[in-house]
């Protein structure tokens, strides 16, 4: 409906302005060119989005690591957490309990101290999270729309400055959280999305579906990444496949993508995350996980510079226009109150 609606408006040339009782605008490519300079994002180099279409299988994990590993290097770094209902963010990267500030210039991200020889490296590490917003032991128990309306003013109402990358952490599923994400990124030309999954099919199966949304809403795929691929012993740093093995690289072989590599089980890991500490920089750089993080961070870097993958990265499908042509933006201003 909206599309045939859309195309209508688009052959008279109309333009539409957001309606408060409905909350929808239909935009025109000038409009959305003007409104991607004005926006705070537009001093974004790189957007990367960490999804996957399975809960548990370390999404938080590769996109701290990441934005550690990025930072450390003298990147300027955002890190954006928009799982609304589970933010784990704040924790692991050793912020939980800081406040978000409110200036003019919009929301300030928290920032985040590197550790050791990468503070004077030049980089730079931020983030925001509804977890500084909320309680640690409060739930949120939003409907819809209001969650889309968070993701997207944590898109456009932060303050994030020049970055040269924004990572966005994003919950499991193809839902609401993903297509506010989606729809608020698209101008900007996001570099595209990792997937991250575990090893055995169950995990693959439901992963397969997020490179279909992937698909439909035009975001490139840079790659798939196996998490918990084996356990690495804490004696004898040996590697054993405790779920299988396989499973990613044989998911980004089916879908036509990069597989970006895999990342062992380790107890470290785990307890580095828990403490809010920076993994490569405080174990062993000879510790077969932090080769494998290394690994994987420098292969996203590679398919985000090389901009090798693209929307027909899935089985040779087809690119989807209509984000090119049009944007739909539904927001929750005027929602019903049964809806807030």
């Amino acid at each position: 409906f909206f599309r045939k609606l859309a195309f209508r408006f688009l052959a008279s040339s109309w333009t539409v302005r957001p309606s408060p009782p409905l909350g929808f605008a239909l935009c025109l490519p000038e409009l959305m060119a003007s409104a991607a300079e004005e926006s705070r994002l537009a001093a974004v180099q790189h957007i990367v989005l960490v999804m996957s279409g399975k809960g548990g299988v370390g999404k938080s994990t590769v996109a701290c690591q990441l934005a550690w590993c990025l930072a450390s290097q003298g990147r300027r770094v955002g890190l954006l957490d928009v799982d609304i209902c589970g933010p784990s963010v704040p924790k692991i990267m050793g912020v939980e309990g800081r406040e978000v500030r409110q200036s003019e210039d919009g929301w300030t991200p928290v920032e985040v101290a590197l550790p050791g020889a990468a503070a004077g490296g030049g980089g730079r590490l931020c983030v925001i999270s509804i977890g500084f917003l909320i309680g640690p032991d409060d739930a949120v128990v939003w409907r819809g729309p209001r969650k889309s309306a968070m993701v997207s003013q944590f898109l456009t109402d932060v303050n994030w400055g020049a970055l040269d990358y924004l990572i966005i952490d994003t919950p499991p599923g193809t839902s609401d959280e993903h297509l506010a994400a989606a729809e608020s990124v698209m101008p900007y030309k996001p570099s595209g999305a990792v997937l991250v999954t575990s090893p055995q099919q169950v995990s693959t199966d439901d992963v397969l579906k997020e490179v279909s949304f992937c698909r439909k809403v035009g975001l490139a795929v840079l790659g798939v990444v196996e998490n918990l691929s084996g356990f690495v012993c804490p004696h004898c740093a040996e590697c054993t496949a405790v779920f299988s093995s396989g499973g990613g690289e044989r998911l980004a072989a089916q879908c036509g993508v990069p597989f970006l590599g895999k990342i062992p089980i380790d107890p470290e890991l785990a307890a580095c995350e828990d403490a809010g500490q920076h993994f490569s920089a405080t174990a062993s750089a000879s510790r077969p996980s932090v080769v494998a993080v290394q690994e994987v961070v420098k292969g996203i870097v590679s398919a985000v510079t090389a901009g090798k993958a693209g929307p027909r990265a899935f089985g040779g499908g087809e690119e989807r226009e209509p984000w090119r042509k049009f944007c739909v933006v539904v927001k929750s201003v005027g929602a019903p109150r049964f809806l807030r």
